[in-house]
Order: structure tokens, then C-alpha cells, then sequence
């Protein structure tokens, strides 16, 4: 039985015309080149077969190291387990988790979420993704994603004053992660030991005008709004309709009846916020301007193209910008506030309010409930629409206060 190596036998042992070995003891050994080289290497039997496992180079790995190695892959072998296997294993995980960047598994993440999610909503978090985190984040393995990290990415955001965005940055990377845990890409998502990191988003209603006499001037602002044909023809349904700004951008012809007895609207429910489809019974006015639109933008595809692509709708900020552009400022109306309008004058004229809820696509708590309300209330949500339409074009023809004529 040979002696158990020491460093000074090493230190002096010289390269050889051959390949030579140095033993230590339980199967280390040191494999000497003739170039000069040093290397470990420990060899063991495991179902029957002699195999060599490599354990690193004198000096970077030490005699004291080397031994540990050799004892760490001795307890595998007596567990059953193949050292070179487990070492392919750990270097095959090592090379996934470096692959599953931040921006990869972001990117199979919104892939799969494209169908269910509306356009606007997809698009948006396309951006938060593409402009807000990737160039933080995007090229980092999830594996060195930790708190501090991610806390560093949405307070650059912070930083900047975009409180809110900054909040749905970290919801973003929360729902990869959850994503990623789902697929065994990640064990944990470090958003979880952020919470209250991030200064509290102060939440303010979208910008509304509920006075009479100045929606009336408002009204009367828009019909004399000179533009893209699109942005003129959505500001002048806008008021009328109701409806979410992403909902009333991407709407179709296709949804649209305008010839029976009953004109309405289907919006699909992919595009709703609710994920249900909803109807919007539409007055005679709104079925009159839909069917001036109709000749420059139908028969098919969207009502209100872009100016640049006709396959995707006006943006985001088209409308809000016809608003500044009407002389109203971000905190005196938007496009989202003519919800706020319909709403808040709708309840002041006494109309019932599950059916105005029921109008504005808000969610009914009882789905029994909801479904009712649906099928047996769109008569009257039909007159509420007539009546509304009837009420704005008296309060655009006269500065007087005008009351709601209710059926």
C-alpha cells in the first residue's frame, strides 16, 4: 500500500517522457503530463463498471481540496449515485438556468398570455417589458434575480416619477416568475420580500366634465374638431357610447348591426375587461354617425384606423391628444372620463343604477344574478341609451339645463 501524498512530493515531482500517476489513497490519484500539467483524478466503480472522474488541476485545486472532492463523490457512489452523471446533471441545470434569462422566459410568458389578454392590454405589457425592464433585467439569469436586484430595476423606474408603472413593473416580473415556478425554471419569486418597498401609488379618478352646460360645450368643441377622419368620427361616438377607450379603439365592423330593427354592438369578450361579451345597444344617433363611418372605413376591419397602418387602430393617446388639442387639459376630461359623464349624470336623472352598471360593463358580483340582468334588461338599457343620446343633443343645442326623458 503506497504512502498518502504530500505536498512537498508534489512540488517536486518532475514532468516524465510519459504520462505518470501519483497515488494518494481511496482512488485519488494525481495524472502528471510530460507538458507539466497536474491533474486530479479519482477513480471508482459503480454498477460493476471502473470509471475516472476529473476533480480540477494542482494548484488551483490543493491536496486538501482534491481530498474533499474525492470524498464528496465517495458518498454519491455509496448512495448509489453516479458522481460523472451528477456532475453532467448540475452542469446540464447550470447551462438551462443561464439560458433562462430574464428576457427569455419573459418573452414565452407574453406569448402565452396573447390570447387570452386584450390588445391594449398585451400591448402594454409589451412595453413595460420591452422599454421598462429588459434593459435592466432582460439579459440576466432568473438565478441572479434576487430581491435586491429586482428592487433596483422598478426603483429606476420610481425614480423617474412613474409611481404607478413602476408598481405594475414588479407585478410584471412577479407573474414571470410565477410562470417560470409553473414551468421548474425558478423555486421562488423574490417580488414576495418586496412588498411595501415601493412608495404607494396615489389613485385619482380619470378626468370628467358633469356639468351640464359645459358638457354641452364640449359636445360642441368635438363637432367642430378638425383631424384625422378616424380621431374625429371616435370623438364624436365616444360621448354616445361609453365604452372603455381600448374597447371603442379596436372595435370592428364585424360587431357591428346597424341594419335591424335593434342596432347594437358585440364586443367580444377577449376584448373585454371582464372577459364577457358585451352589448351596447346604440341610438339613432350613434347607428347615424356609424353610418357616415361606415362608407370611408367598412365594410370590414377596424372603424378607426391608425393614419401609418390600417391594421392597427388609432393609439392609445390619440384621443386624450384631441382633447388637449380641443383646449382641455389632462386633469379637466379624457377619453376615459366620458364614462364618468354617462355615470354620473345617468344616476343623477334617477335612471336605475344596476342598469347603468350593467351598460358600463362593470362586474356582477352574483353570476346568476348577472346573467339575469343580461338577458332581461337590455330593453331597458336600450332606452337608457336613446334617452342619453337624446339628452346630449339637447345639451349641445342649448346652454339650458335639459332633464333625461326616461321611458
Amino acid at each position: 500500500m503506497s504512502n498518502p501524498l504530500s505536498d512537498t512530493a508534489i512540488r517536486l515531482a518532475k514532468p516524465k517522457e510519459k504520462p505518470y500517476k501519483l497515488f494518494d489513497e481511496r482512488g485519488l490519484y494525481l495524472l502528471i503530463n510530460p507538458a507539466g500539467a497536474r491533474l486530479w483524478r479519482f477513480k471508482y466503480r459503480i454498477h460493476g463498471k471502473e470509471k475516472l472522474l476529473a476533480l480540477g488541476a494542482y494548484p488551483d485545486v490543493s491536496l486538501k481540496q482534491a481530498r474533499e472532492r474525492r470524498d464528496s463523490a465517495r458518498r454519491l457512489v455509496a448512495d448509489g449515485k453516479d458522481p460523472s452523471a451528477e456532475r453532467k446533471a448540475e452542469q446540464a441545470a447550470a447551462l438551462k438556468a443561464h439560458a433562462d434569462t430574464f428576457k427569455t422566459v419573459a418573452n414565452e410568458w407574453l406569448e402565452k398570455k396573447q390570447k387570452p389578454l386584450t390588445p391594449a392590454t398585451y400591448n402594454k405589457s409589451k412595453w413595460l417589458l420591452e422599454d421598462q425592464l429588459f434593459p435592466a433585467i432582460g439579459p440576466m439569469p432568473l438565478t441572479q434575480l434576487n430581491p435586491p436586484v429586482v428592487l433596483e430595476a422598478v426603483r429606476r423606474i420610481e425614480k423617474r416619477g412613474k409611481h404607478e408603472t413602476a408598481h405594475r413593473a414588479m407585478g410584471a416580473i412577479s407573474q414571470v416568475f410565477r410562470y417560470a415556478i409553473a414551468e421548474g425554471r425558478a423555486e421562488r419569486d423574490p417580488t414576495y420580500d418586496l412588498r411595501g418597498a415601493l412608495a404607494p401609488v396615489k389613485t385619482t379618478s380619470h378626468a370628467a366634465i358633469t356639468n351640464p352646460a359645459r358638457i354641452g360645450e364640449l359636445l360642441r368643441a368635438i363637432d367642430g374638431y378638425v383631424g384625422q377622419p378616424s380621431t374625429a368620427f371616435a370623438l364624436r361616438i365616444a360621448p354616445l357610447l361609453f365604452v372603455r377607450p381600448g374597447e371603442l379603439r379596436y372595435a370592428r365592423w364585424e360587431e357591428f348591426d346597424l341594419e335591424g330593427k335593434e342596432p347594437l354592438w358585440r364586443i367580444p369578450g377577449e376584448r373585454m375587461k371582464m372577459r364577457e361579451e358585451h352589448i351596447v345597444p346604440l341610438s339613432s344617433q350613434a347607428v347615424e354617425i356609424l353610418t357616415d363611418l361606415h362608407q370611408m372605413t367598412g365594410p370590414k376591419g377596424l372603424l378607426f384606423p391608425g393614419l401609418r397602418s390600417g391594421a392597427r387602430p388609432i393609439s392609445n393617446n390619440t384621443l386624450n391628444g384631441a382633447l388637449r388639442r380641443l383646449g382641455y387639459a389632462h386633469d379637466e376630461m379624457t377619453a376615459h372620463g366620458f364614462r364618468a359623464m354617462a355615470s354620473t349624470m345617468l344616476n343623477e336623472q334617477g335612471f336605475a343604477p344596476d342598469v347603468i352598471e350593467l351598460q358600463l360593463a362593470h362586474k356582477e358580483r352574483n353570476k346568476v344574478r348577472a346573467s339575469y340582468n343580461r338577458a332581461q334588461r337590455l330593453a331597458e338599457r336600450r332606452n337608457l341609451m336613446q334617452s342619453w343620446a337624446d339628452y346630449l343633443d339637447g345639451l349641445k343645442a342649448s346652454n339650458n339645463v335639459v332633464n333625461l326623458r326616461r321611458a
